[in-house]
């Protein structure tokens, strides 16, 4: 975490820091959770059933440095008596910021002229030259009207795209008026009609592999599909199928379906941009999830329930 708030950290608690350089391994967190009352652990820490089997009487709260919990088992540390804490919000802009980009770098072709010109390979302006596709007026369909769907939602009105979006549940309806934002309530409905498909979805059970091959298929030719969510939801195999074959126009990537992987094909596809996660990769936004966990630790050693709580029947 950043540096300001690990000294705060430090003020106010009993803290042992993990290893810069590397994320703690099983065994250290293994130990962490069997000696403390609180652990502070980020996505790349992995906390399943086993390593909760394994903590400590002390342990009371897990509270994560970061908004998304698919990789913490929430139901079985409620369980054990133990509660889960999240950071939400502070990433909302940053990562809607992102989508943004993803849609435009994917649609206007940005990675592929910037490569020309580091290669020195541009001969000058031709009308016929990297041509991409404007966005204004095209149908964005969000997988995922959450905090961060709607802000993709109020930007991309202001780029003049026509917003559509399915949801878990329906949003009101003067929030879904001010939004601009048209509800499908069929997902394979909504993917066929779409020409740029966001996914801001979080990853549970129920989303594990949701763009399937089958409904990969459904979308137009000419479509593109950018993911700052989870890459679980997505079958990246059968996505990497569809674009090397020209079935998909395009992908904009920021998460992957093997968390430090990407698959070799998407690596080598020229309408594929990749990003290693870098949708909330900001200083202010790092700062204030830092803020969040402190804020979270201090009200629970108070003797209530943290702020933040996450609960598992509502993910």
């Amino acid at each position: 975490m950043p540096e300001r708030v690990e000294a705060r950290m430090t003020e106010l608690f009993d803290v042992t820091l993990g290893p810069r350089d590397r994320p703690m391994d099983r065994s250290e967190l293994a130990e962490a959770m069997q000696t403390a009352d609180v652990l502070v652990p980020n996505l790349r820490d992995r906390i399943d059933r086993a390593l909760i089997a394994q903590a400590g009487t002390r342990l009371r709260l897990i509270a994560n440095y970061g908004a998304g919990v698919d990789h913490i088992d929430v139901a079985t540390c409620r369980e054990r008596g133990i509660l889960v804490s999240n950071t939400p919000d502070v990433v909302t802009d940053d990562t809607a910021d992102m989508t943004m980009a993803l849609i435009l770098a994917v649609t206007r072709r940005i990675p592929e002229g910037l490569a020309m010109m580091q290669a020195d390979d541009w001969e000058g302006w031709s009308p016929g030259a990297l041509l991409g596709g404007r966005i204004a007026g095209r149908r964005l369909g969000i997988l995922g009207m959450g905090r961060i769907g709607q802000a993709v939602a109020r930007r991309a009105n202001a780029f003049g795209m026509q917003v559509h979006y399915h949801n878990r549940r329906r949003l009101r309806e003067e929030t879904e008026a001010g939004l601009g934002a048209t509800y499908w309530e069929s997902l394979d409905q909504m993917v066929a009609r779409v020409d740029v498909l966001s996914v801001n979805c979080p990853h549970t059970p129920s989303t594990f592999h949701l763009l399937n091959a089958r409904r990969l298929k459904l979308m137009k030719p000419g479509a593109v599909i950018v993911n700052t969510s989870r890459g679980e939801v997505i079958d990246e195999h059968a996505l990497a199928r569809m674009l090397k074959a020209g079935e998909i126009a395009g992908a904009g990537l920021d998460v992957f379906d093997y968390t430090d992987e990407t698959s070799a094909d998407l690596r080598t596809l020229r309408n594929v941009v990749l990003l290693p996660h870098m949708g909330s990769a900001t200083r202010e936004g790092r700062a204030e999830m830092g803020e969040k966990v402190i804020i979270n630790i201090k009200t629970f050693a108070d003797g209530h329930r943290p702020p933040d709580q996450v609960f598992a029947g509502l993910l």
